[in-house]
């Protein structure tokens, strides 16, 4: 079953991206620095207006490149555990999306193994930072020795799409399971699906309103239909 994942960035898009039909939001702050670690205000009120969609949370301190210094990791540890305090008493799975690469464009494990350590059991997503690896089969195999559930990439190209190939492949591996995102869209969700068999798909879902973006329902129900008519079609 093909799972949908929602980025927003504030409590009423968690709640539309539920009330739309997705399965789980991504929840971020600063989405022009391409999304930063909410404030734990903001988690909290988004655990209280869900009751059925997961929580990935996304850890990052800043904007810029995913190299982190000491108290960059330092921040990002606390970040996860006022957040797991959060989400003991939350009626949904939360989780965390995670970053962290080393100059040379390898998989920083060192960061990732502090991290990790801090999430417990939560389940955890590499985030995009992975399509600028200079060896995605390396990253791969590093993400699954560290016990890293999901992989958030567009197969290394400007959009998912255009890595169809590449999504198919890292798909197939199975270990680590692939989200894929990258201008994904509700007229072409279904080809994507068929064209990659990942399991499942993120995306922004926004659309006007007052004045500036929010997630929009009308294209959240319309990918989720697209996806189910593609499940269905199968």
């Amino acid at each position: 079953m093909t799972l949908v994942e929602i980025c927003v960035d504030d409590v009423a898009g968690a709640r539309t991206a539920e009330a739309a039909g997705a399965d789980r939001v991504e929840l971020c702050a600063d989405l022009l620095e391409g999304g930063i670690t909410p404030s734990i205000g903001m988690v909290e009120r988004t655990l209280a207006a869900v009751t059925r969609v997961g929580v990935q949370v996304l850890v990052r301190p800043r904007g810029g490149d995913f190299r982190y210094d000491a108290d960059e990791v330092a921040v990002m540890r606390a970040d996860v555990r006022a957040v797991r305090a959060l989400g003991a008493g939350a009626g949904v799975p939360v989780g965390f999306v995670l970053s962290g690469l080393t100059a040379d464009g390898r998989v920083d494990r060192a960061v990732l193994v502090a991290l990790l350590e801090e999430c417990g059991d939560a389940p955890t997503t590499f985030s995009k930072a992975f399509d600028e690896v200079t060896d995605r089969r390396a990253a791969m195999d590093e993400l699954a020795a560290l016990g890293v559930h999901r992989v958030l990439t567009s197969g290394g190209a400007a959009t998912a799409a255009a890595g169809a190939a590449e999504l198919r492949a890292l798909a197939a591996d199975g270990r680590v399971t692939v989200l894929a995102g990258g201008s994904v869209r509700s007229g072409t969700v279904g080809d994507l699906l068929a064209r990659t068999g990942v399991p499942e798909v993120h995306l922004r879902a926004p659309g006007p309103a007052d004045g500036r973006p929010r997630t929009s329902p009308a294209e959240v129900a319309a990918v989720v239909a697209a996806v189910r008519a593609h499940r269905d079609a199968a």
